[in-house]
């Protein structure tokens, strides 16, 4: 009788099969997940913002399908703070209702996504070039949703003919209101 190679084959599966109370423990246990599950874990990770560092960003705000701003940021990041964009060297312009734009620069800003509201700080400059009138403060807020500017701290604006400083400003973009208080100074 000869023996043929290929008829011995099937000798692999069944030594296999039978050897198998002998290596199967080892194996399954090397191969057993270690660490366990922790489902509290999981959840908190869900929980977690979105944290980015980017260069060279640009966030555009719309009021009823109409581009109203256009803010630009040398770098933009977010961290623990939930859903903020904290920019550094800011420009942005604002067109609103009208054509005539307004150009606002500043050091340092922030975005909050939920309350839609922009803080400005640092040097903040507002130029507005057909009226010929520049604004200076150190920290402006917007609130988009009543259009309504806010500057807590000293306030200077210049124009051709006139000069303002005072040390509170509110400023209605709907109504092109100025609200003043906390010393006036006004020089023609």
């Amino acid at each position: 009788m000869t023996i043929n190679r290929r008829n011995m084959l099937w000798l692999v599966p069944l030594f296999l099969f039978l050897s198998s109370p002998v290596w199967e423990p080892p194996v399954a246990s090397f191969l057993k997940p270690r660490g366990g599950y922790n489902a509290g874990r999981e959840k908190t990770s869900e929980k977690q913002a979105q944290n980015f560092v980017m260069d060279a960003m640009t966030l555009t705000m719309s009021s009823k399908g109409r581009v109203e701003w256009v803010i630009k940021a040398a770098r933009a990041f977010t961290g623990s703070r939930g859903r903020m964009i904290d920019m550094i060297d800011v420009d942005a312009v604002y067109t609103g209702a009208g054509r005539d734009k307004t150009y606002i620069s500043s050091n340092r800003g922030r975005y909050n996504i939920d309350r839609q509201h922009l803080v400005l700080q640092d040097n903040v400059r507002v130029r507005k070039p057909l009226e010929k009138q520049e604004l200076y403060t150190d920290l402006l807020h917007y609130y988009d949703r009543t259009k309504k500017v806010v500057s807590p701290g000293d306030v200077e604006i210049k124009g051709p003919d006139f000069s303002i400083q005072a040390g509170h400003m509110k400023y209605d973009l709907l109504s092109h209101a100025y609200d003043f208080s906390k010393g006036v100074v006004c020089r023609f």
